[in-house]
């Protein structure tokens, strides 16, 4: 497998730090408002990856943080901190806002069909050992205390700028707020920030009571899980600089040892051209893409159609939000979702006997096709044509009527493991509506419906039974009558 590493600016093949396993952390949510489409794209994205080193037989640890103090207003050194911000708009304590949101966050992943993390670290539950990591960057001499703040000295760290390609001169210059006079240089950094006495968020420290700084944070929990050498660690493209910059600069120069062998960056989405964000105000949320209960929305939204727009484009290239391009996400999600309906429909009706070779030698083909695209820096757009290829087999088979229980098995074995385990968007069981097991009642009970509307046309009670449509169609399920009976699905 070839990825992008942001740090050589070339694709390299990934060779683990442990043969067999691999390491992941991701920067998670600065949980201070309900995660928007810019979040979905970066999960997604980075879900995907942890999918396919698993597809791939590496065991894989996924390490994604709750940023829950720290993360000021200029993502910086200065500013309020983003939760006591919004906590105090909310009237909420910070405490009491990072549990709703983290709860709303993990809402949202799961209905995106993304993995758990194995481990979910809160910042605020590792201070200790953000306290440890900064006395040792004292006792190595790069770092210093000031008035009660602590920062790092980035004029004794050599690599500084490795990652985001930018020198000294570039970084004094693009500071935009008035920089603390307790600092050595414009580009040093905060590790510890010194607390006012109406701060909530604030700990003891040897050096007076105050709290960590955003980029300690990530530092010190992706070393804690997953050692001094990580194999990867991914995050928006925003982040590449300061915060990974600084990552790596305080990480490297307390172990002396590289800190991260694999840079992943995802791009941004965008609206009409412009980024994706809370700052700016033109975020579309996920649950309010998931209910359509925006202006810019014409329609509620599947969330697989959701990851299927996430998937359409790669994870380094931009993704512009439109309505139109939603649907058109839906409308492939759902020719996908109904090809494997139909396949799981055909089962119960196919006859006996042996795998079609040709069908066979056709799905190790776009199998291999598959791996070739994922292996190219998970090149899910081409991913995505190749089950599209499956699709278009599916419906030819299913219109010949002739494919046997064990082609149908595998066709369905393959869209299970290519596009539901490492692509996340074909569920492991599906009723007739497309939804998953937990929804079997749904399905029984419309079934149950169906059949009553049955009894009622052969009864020539057309009011009952255009009655039972109607009420169905009222909760958003449509009804298809074919010569082999009635198919339903929701609108």
């Amino acid at each position: 497998m070839q990825l992008y590493n942001s740090l050589s600016r070339r694709k390299e093949e990934f060779i683990p730090v442990k043969e067999g396993q691999a390491g992941v952390y991701v920067c998670g949510p600065t949980v201070y408002g309900h995660a928007h489409l810019g979040h979905a794209k970066s999960y997604v994205s980075f879900d995907v990856l942890v999918r396919y080193l698993r597809y791939l037989g590496y065991a894989t640890t996924y390490v994604q943080n709750i940023t829950d103090v720290g993360h000021l207003t200029d993502d910086g050194d200065e500013g309020d901190d983003k939760l006591a911000v919004a906590a105090q708009k909310e009237k909420k304590h910070p405490m009491a806002l990072a549990e709703y949101y983290t709860r709303s966050f993990f809402e949202d992943m799961d209905q995106l069909n993304c993995v758990r993390p194995d481990i979910s670290p809160r910042a605020t539950g590792h201070i200790t050992e953000q306290i440890e990591l900064i006395q040792t960057l004292i006792d190595k001499g790069v770092a210093y205390e000031a008035n009660g703040s602590v920062y790092f000295e980035v004029a004794k760290f050599e690599g500084y700028g490795k990652l985001s390609g930018r020198n000294t001169d570039e970084m004094i210059s693009g500071t935009r707020v008035e920089v603390s006079p307790d600092k050595k240089s414009p580009t040093d950094f905060a590790l510890w920030k010194k607390a006012e006495a109406n701060h909530i968020m604030q700990w003891p420290s040897p050096w007076g009571r105050g709290f960590p700084g955003w980029h300690l944070e990530c530092s010190v929990m992706s070393m804690k899980y997953l050692g001094v050498t990580i194999d990867i660690h991914g995050g928006g493209l925003e982040n590449k600089f300061p915060h990974h910059e600084c990552e790596i600069a305080q990480s490297e120069a307390a172990n002396e040892a590289p800190f991260v062998k694999y840079w992943m960056h995802n791009n941004m989405v965008t609206v009409d051209g412009t980024k994706m964000g809370k700052s700016l105000n033109n975020f579309i949320t996920l649950k309010e893409a998931f209910t359509g209960h925006h202006e810019r929305l014409t329609r509620a939204y599947d969330p697989l159609a959701v990851r299927q727009l996430i998937l359409n484009s790669h994870y380094r290239s931009p993704l512009d939000f439109s309505d139109a391009a939603l649907y058109a996400a839906l409308s492939g999600y759902t020719r996908i979702t109904e090809a494997v309906q139909a396949v799981r429909k055909a089962l119960a009706a196919a006859t006996e006997g042996d795998l079609n070779p040709a069908i066979q030698a056709q799905l190790t083909a776009f199998k291999a096709r598959f791996e070739e695209a994922m292996n190219d820096d998970l090149n899910t757009s081409v991913a995505l044509s190749v089950l599209f290829d499956q699709v278009r087999l599916t419906h030819t088979l299913l219109s010949e009527g002739k494919a046997t229980q064990a082609t149908l098995h595998a066709i369905d074995d393959q869209f299970t493991l290519l596009g539901g385990d490492v692509l996340g968007i074909v569920k492991s069981s599906y009723n007739q509506a497309g939804a998953g097991t937990d929804d079997s009642l749904v399905d029984k009970l419309v079934t149950l419906l169906i059949d009553q509307r049955q009894h009622a046309r052969k009864a020539k009670d057309f009011a009952t039974s255009d009655l039972i449509r109607d009420k169905l169609a009222e909760a958003g399920v449509e009804l298809k009558d074919t010569p082999n009976g009635t198919d339903w699905s929701l609108k």
